[in-house]
C-alpha cells in the first residue's frame, strides 16, 4: 500500500485512538497471500492490555465498514501493542521506557546497551552495567546522535513495585 493510503488511514483511524487515550504509533497495510492485514498499534503511558485492544478494534471495524475506507476487499484487522522489544523513535517512548534496558546505535555507529534514568527535551541519562563485576558508568545520548534504539528484554528484571518496596 502506498504511503498516501497508510496516511489516509491514519487521519482517519486517530480520533478514535484518542477518545481512548491511546496513541497510535504504526498503521501498516501489507499482504498476506490474497488478503490484506491492516496493522494498528496503539500504546499509551500505561501501556495497553488486551480488553483495550478488543474494544479499540469494533471500534475500528464499525468505522472502516462505514466508510468503506479499506475498498471491497478482503482485509484482516490487527489491533495491538508495539510489543516487548520495541523500538524507540518518539521522546514519549524513552520516557515511557525509563528503568528499562534498551540497544543504542548513535550516528557515529557506537553501540551499547544502558538502563534509560531519565529523559530530557535533549536526550538521555543512562546507566551502563559494569561487566565483570565493574561498576555501572554513567553516560548521556543526545535524541540527534541516536540512529536506533530498541528496548531489550530483561528475564530477571525488577518490578517497580518490588524496587520500591
Amino acid at each position: 500500500m502506498s504511503t498516501t493510503e497508510s496516511e489516509r488511514l491514519r487521519v482517519l483511524l486517530e480520533p478514535l485512538v484518542s477518545a481512548k487515550d491511546l496513541d497510535l504509533e504504526e498503521v501498516e497495510v501489507a499482504r498476506a497471500g490474497r488478503r490484506r492485514v491492516l496493522r494498528i498499534v496503539v500504546d499509551s503511558d500505561e501501556g495497553v492490555d488486551l480488553d483495550a485492544c478488543a474494544e479499540l478494534s469494533r471500534d475500528i471495524s464499525d468505522e472502516l465498514d462505514e466508510t468503506d475506507a479499506m475498498g471491497e476487499g478482503e482485509y484482516q484487522l490487527e489491533v495491538t501493542s508495539p510489543g516487548a522489544e520495541r523500538p524507540l523513535t518518539e521522546r514519549r517512548h524513552y520516557v515511557r521506557a525509563v528503568g528499562r534496558l534498551a540497544r543504542f546505535q548513535l550516528d557515529e555507529g557506537d553501540e551499547f546497551v544502558a538502563r534509560i534514568l531519565t529523559v530530557d527535551d535533549e536526550g538521555l541519562d543512562l546507566e551502563v552495567p559494569g561487566v565483570k563485576g565493574r561498576k555501572p558508568t554513567a553516560r548521556r545520548a543526545e535524541f540527534a546522535r541516536i540512529a536506533k534504539a530498541r528496548v531489550e528484554l530483561e528475564f530477571n528484571r525488577k518490578d517497580k513495585k518490588e524496587e520500591e518496596a
